[in-house]
C-alpha cells in the first residue's frame, strides 16, 4: 500500500516514516505543497496523510486539489490545528479524516486501514432509497430533494444512506463511526457531530421539514417528518 506524507517537520516525518514501513506500508515524502503536486501526478497512492501548515500552498487547499483530480483518494488531515472551524474547513475541502496533533500511533494505524478497505456491499440491491423528501440514487451516488439536486462528499453520502437505510432509529455516535469510519472503539473524536452538521446545512436547512434529529445523550435519528 503506497502513501504519501506532506509534511515539513523533521522529526514528525521520521516518526510517520519509520513506523509505516515497519508496517510494510510504502512511503512517500513531500515536505512542501509544490512537490507533494509533482510527486502525485508522477505516482499513484493509495492514501494521503496531509499537514495543514506548509511553508507555500496550504493544506486545505491542497486537498481540494488532490480531491479534485481523484475524488476516491483517502486524505487524512494531520495538523496541529484543532478548532471546530478548523476541522470543518479540512472536510469541506474533502478530508475524510482528521487527527490533531499529537496522536498515538496505533490510532493513526487503525484510521488508515478504516479508510483503505474496500467499501462494504450493500445489504440489499436498493437502487433508489427513499425517505421523506430524500432520495437517494445508488447508482449514480446523487442525492435529491423535492426535484433539487444536493452535492455531497463520499462520507456525507455514506453517512445519509445509514440514517435513511435505519430511519426511525436512533444510532449512537459509536454505531455510527464504526459503519462508517470503521472504527469500533472511542478515539475522542468528534468527526460524526461534525459530519452530521455538515449533512444537516446540506439536507435540511432550507427545508421546513428536518429530517435529521439529535437525541440527547443517546445518538442521531433520521424521521420522515
Amino acid at each position: 500500500m503506497k502513501i504519501l506524507i506532506v509534511e515539513d517537520e523533521p522529526k514528525v516525518v521520521a516518526f510517520l516514516k519509520n513506523g509505516l514501513e515497519e508496517l510494510d506500508f510504502e512511503v512517500t515524502v513531500a515536505e512542501n505543497g509544490e512537490s507533494a503536486i509533482a510527486t502525485f501526478g508522477q505516482n499513484t497512492f493509495d492514501l494521503l496523510l496531509l499537514d495543514i501548515v506548509l511553508p507555500d500552498i496550504n493544506g486545505t487547499e491542497l486537498c481540494r486539489i488532490f480531491k479534485k483530480a481523484n475524488p476516491d483518494l483517502p486524505v487524512i488531515m494531520l495538523t496541529a490545528l484543532g478548532t471546530l472551524d478548523n476541522k470543518l474547513d479540512g472536510f469541506g475541502a474533502g478530508a475524510d479524516d482528521y487527527l490533531v496533533k499529537p496522536f498515538e500511533f496505533k490510532e493513526l494505524v487503525a484510521r488508515i486501514n478504516a479508510h483503505t478497505k474496500r467499501p462494504h456491499a450493500s445489504p440489499t440491491p436498493v437502487k433508489i432509497l427513499r425517505v421523506g423528501q430524500v432520495e437517494l440514487d445508488m447508482d449514480k451516488k446523487l442525492v435529491r430533494r423535492e426535484g433539487r439536486e444536493i452535492l455531497l462528499s463520499a462520507k456525507e453520502f455514506a453517512l445519509l444512506e445509514l440514517l435513511m437505510r435505519c430511519h426511525k432509529r436512533v444510532l449512537s455516535r459509536a454505531e455510527i463511526a464504526e459503519k462508517v469510519w470503521d472504527i469500533n472503539f472511542d478515539t475522542g473524536t468528534n468527526v460524526v457531530d461534525v459530519y452530521i452538521n455538515m449533512l444537516r446545512k446540506k439536507i435540511d436547512k432550507d427545508f421546513a421539514v428536518k429530517h435529521i434529529h439529535t437525541r440527547i445523550g443517546l445518538g442521531y435519528v433520521f424521521q420522515e417528518e
